[in-house]
């Protein structure tokens, strides 16, 4: 295989951290090649590099024998390097094709770009109207309008970061048949995804980073999940458990739950029904975008309920706002770590103060005791391994995985009798995702009543009792998780509600 894109000896410096460190690996032409790291390990960097947004420090790239040093990302993509990128860059209130046109340096006529569209969408399998607006289009249409975007561009190497988080697993299918069609023409593919089977099942190479140096380069296809994962943590993994037992009584009864947001882009929930009992995990799947952070805002109280009625703990709570249903032990953990779960530029010690006065006493006529609330968020950092030089850093000072260990550990801490969580593990390398499910499973053991809103299908089905699918604001009808198949799954994401209800 000749080598498409060499990199040597890549070196990135920013004040007090070397991001990368002598990194070297290739890339083959026609090969999808994955790159893995935990959180911090440099993966970013390195593709920023690749693509022209970042400058080495040191070390040099090669591509199609080629010296390869792009100083900006125009000059990469004019160089055939196009990249998707994990957080879309779409205006929703524009059309596909006006969204196409803006990632383009010489757009063509809006009509001659719009059969493009068609066709190049076509062609590979990932149809999409250039007429649509962006705002009413699903999470994967979404990543279809990014992708299209990048193949009318005819690339030679196609960066790729985390492409699957916003799919359902039928989506899945599709985009991998779509990346071997590109293979199969020459096109090489760089693959950043913490979905370790997923990369088994495509990947050809994989290179490992670890605090910024390649670690170890393997075959994914003969390389277990498990191996990759000890080599990109270089410890052995804790497998989370939980100690057997029947669910108690019911501990939140959602019933006939409607909410219209105030965002015009948001989703609206249709009639969402629920029970959670005392000592169970319900697990709710379904592509971003889909009802998340409405259910979580109203079960939390952030939100006005609407019509139908939530009862914790056998008092109706419909009207009570969040700190009062804090105070009777409903708590949440909101996806959005920086800005909503905690304010960057206060202390860990005041993001503490923020939503742990209540059940924790931190105040006492209206006085807040600095001492008791720092002695609280150092038990945080050191029940729940925050790197952090202490109570008094900065939240935004903290790697987003770091952050998410804080913020759970502050409200699980707090002995909810139920708690909510949107993407508890979001962005979160392989030891400290399995020390927070771990933390979610012991606070079940312990009776509280679980919701666990996420993306990522292996954490619901590792974790859950009962599975829930949200499809455009409605709920099905939980399910018995364990024994559920791929096929069943992504069957009640994508909006089958008549399924036989199982436990």
């Amino acid at each position: 295989m000749t080598k498409l894109l060499k990199v040597v000896g890549l070196t990135r410096e920013y004040p007090g951290v070397r991001a990368n460190d002598d990194v070297s690996f290739s890339i083959g032409t026609g090969e999808v090649h994955a790159l893995l790291g935990e959180n911090g390990a440099g993966k970013s960097t390195l593709v920023k590099m690749i693509y022209g947004l970042e400058k080495p420090d040191a070390g040099f790239m090669k591509l199609r024998g080629g010296s390869y040093a792009p100083p900006n990302p125009q000059a990469a993509r004019a160089a055939g390097v196009a990249m998707v990128f994990q957080h879309f860059s779409l205006f929703e209130a524009l059309n596909v094709a006006e969204n196409v046109a803006l990632g383009m340096e010489n757009p063509p006529k809006m009509r001659e770009l719009a059969a493009s569209i068609r066709e190049v969408s076509e062609n590979y399998g990932l149809p999409l109207d250039p007429d649509r607006i962006v705002g009413d289009l699903s999470a994967g249409e979404r990543q279809r309008v990014e992708i299209i975007r990048c193949l009318l561009q005819d690339p030679k190497l196609l960066i790729m970061d985390e492409p699957t988080s916003v799919l359902t697993p039928q989506e899945v299918e599709i985009l991998f048949k779509t990346l071997r069609k590109l293979q199969s023409e020459g096109t090489s593919i760089l693959y950043i995804s913490h979905k370790l089977e997923e990369i088994r099942a495509l990947c050809d190479g994989a290179t490992i980073l670890r605090l910024g140096k390649v670690v170890g380069i393997c075959d994914p296809k003969t390389t277990t999940a498990r191996e990759m994962a000890e080599m990109m943590v270089g410890q052995t993994l804790h497998v989370p458990t939980r100690e057997g037992g029947e669910a108690g009584e019911v501990l939140l009864d959602v019933q006939g739950l409607n909410f219209v947001p105030s965002n015009p882009f948001g989703t609206r929930l249709k009639d969402v029904s629920l029970r959670l009992r005392a000592g169970e995990v319900l697990g709710i799947g379904g592509v971003a975008g889909n009802g998340q952070d409405e259910l979580l805002s109203v079960l939390s109280g952030e939100a006005k309920t609407g019509r139908g009625s939530v009862i914790f703990d056998g008092q109706d709570v419909s009207h009570m706002g969040p700190n009062a249903r804090r105070r009777i032990g409903l708590l949440a953990a909101p996806e959005e770590r920086l800005g909503h779960a905690a304010a960057p530029n206060m202390s860990l010690t005041e993001n503490t103060a923020l939503t742990a006065t209540i059940r924790k006493k931190l105040s006492k006529n209206n006085f807040l005791n600095w001492k008791k609330t720092e002695t609280f968020a150092s038990e945080i950092i050191k029940d729940f391994d925050v790197r952090t030089p202490g109570p008094g850093s900065a939240a935004r000072s903290l790697s987003g995985g770091n952050l998410q260990k804080f913020v759970i550990g502050r409200e699980v801490l707090q002995a909810p009798k139920v708690f909510v969580v949107n993407q508890p593990t979001w962005g979160v390398d392989a030891s400290a995702a399995a020390a927070i499910r771990q933390a979610l499973l012991d606070l079940a053991a312990k009776g509280a009543g679980v919701i666990v809103i996420s993306q990522d299908l292996d954490e619901l089905m590792e974790i859950s009792d009962h599975f829930a699918a949200l499809n455009e604001g409605t709920l099905t009808a939980p399910r018995v998780a364990k024994g559920l198949t791929v096929d069943e799954i992504g069957l009640m994401m994508g909006g089958a509600h008549d399924m036989e209800v199982a436990g």
